[in-house]
């Protein structure tokens, strides 16, 4: 079995590659992947690495609160994904003040 941990506070420079040797030091990395930004392909500070289950909570309690990059990490188990509605997050009459026209 795996789980999917959540690392938020991530450096805007780190890579999938440096995630993976980051964690595979206190576990066994299944798959790694930093959320980028859809329009400018830039890392959103945030990630994802899935680890197998028997050393994750030893990668959470390791690198919860470490400092990378000048930045204190966050590292807990994810959530699950929740279902939006479509257009969820998005303004409404093609304005981004909401659908208000300034």
């Amino acid at each position: 079995m795996t789980k999917t941990l959540y690392v938020g506070n991530l450096p805007w420079t780190v890579s999938e590659d440096d995630l993976t040797q980051a964690f595979q030091q206190y576990a066994t990395v299944v798959s790694t992947r930093v959320a980028t930004d859809r329009e400018t392909g830039r890392s959103r500070g945030f990630g994802f690495v899935e680890v197998e289950e028997e050393n994750a909570q030893a990668a959470i309690d390791a690198l919860h609160g470490a400092e990378w990059g000048g930045r204190v990490l966050t590292v807990n188990e994810a959530r699950p994904r929740t279902e939006r509605p479509a257009g969820a997050g998005r303004s409404q009459g093609g304005s981004r003040f909401g659908g208000r026209r300034m």
